[in-house]
């Protein structure tokens, strides 16, 4: 007889959509970054050649970072609407224990430890790979910034933060698509395939597997609680105000960051049919000099 296993909720339908538009936005930010930072590779020439032309290279780029800053202040709302109204635990923030299920289980893979670490609503790896992806963004968005509003960015801050943010963003760049490619592809589909953010629900052996302390709060009736409905109405009241202010402020933000400024740093196109005249001095001799004349110049031996 088959016995009936049960689905733990994980993530709403919101987050899912959240995750999908991050992680694509971020691909395309990877695609068409690197694509600019080795020019040079035959790739990259193919590339740019398929899409159209390097403008267009940069348009999409654009496009996505936009679309990156849109989800990032999606998600600082979020946020703040979980922790302030409905007082969700902190689950993300890194703890002492961490550090400790971090080196269990570098203990339990090189064979010094006989148990896996037993971890709770997100692992240490899942925490790792969400303030790296913030302290990421963080950079991205401040060499982003100076890089395609340079002329501002140099009223503000020297010139070499402009060369500066171009190594830095390209740095970042590698370094980011290089975690996903090896840290999350292995840790989220080939070690175990991790369903949660494309479903929603993980099944209690997997829960069991992943989250075991997780699911005996589940269990114990002791995971994250509904506050009552009058609570919430009272924090909503609070919270709406602060939250229409902080969105003002954050489209204002990506507006400024996109408009500020109209630089010059465009492609040109060859000028093939354009004449361009050979240099010709201003001042020319108004006779030639006779044959044979040496100038004269204070370090002449015979003087």
């Amino acid at each position: 007889m088959s016995r009936q296993t049960s689905n733990y909720v994980r993530f709403p339908l919101a987050r899912r959509i959240e995750h999908v538009s991050m992680l694509l936005s971020f691909s395309i930010l990877g695609l068409t970054g690197l694509t600019q930072k080795f020019l040079d590779a035959g790739f990259s020439l193919w590339f740019i050649n398929l899409i159209g032309g390097i403008e267009n290279l940069r348009a999409i780029h654009h496009t996505a970072a936009i679309v990156m800053m849109f989800g990032t202040a999606w998600h600082i709302l979020v946020m703040g609407y979980h922790v302030f109204v409905m007082r969700s635990r902190m689950s993300m923030l890194p703890t002492l224990q961490d550090a400790r299920d971090g080196w269990q289980a570098l203990m339990y893979n090189i064979g010094f430890a006989k148990t896996y670490p037993q971890m709770g609503r997100y692992t240490f790896e899942e925490k790792m790979e969400y303030w790296a992806f913030v302290w990421g963004a963080i950079v991205m968005g401040f060499t982003g910034f100076i890089m395609w509003n340079p002329i501002t960015a140099t009223t503000l801050l020297p010139g070499e933060f402009v060369p500066a943010a171009k190594a830095a963003h390209g740095g970042e760049a590698v370094l980011a698509v290089l975690a996903i490619i090896i840290w999350h592809m292995y840790g989220v589909h080939i070690k175990r395939f991790n369903k949660a953010m494309w479903t929603g629900t993980q099944s209690e052996e997997e829960m069991l597997h992943e989250h075991p302390l997780e699911l005996a709060d589940i269990k114990a009736g002791i995971a994250d609680r509904r506050p009552d409905a009058a609570a919430i109405r009272k924090r909503m009241r609070i919270y709406i105000p602060l939250a229409s202010i902080l969105t003002v402020g954050m489209l204002a933000a990506v507006y400024g960051f996109v408009n500020t400024e109209e630089t010059a740093i465009t492609t040109v196109p060859p000028q093939d049919s354009q004449i361009v005249e050979p240099y010709a001095p201003q001042t020319p001799t108004p006779t030639p000099a006779p044959s044979g004349f040496i100038p004269w110049t204070d370090t002449d031996p015979g003087i």
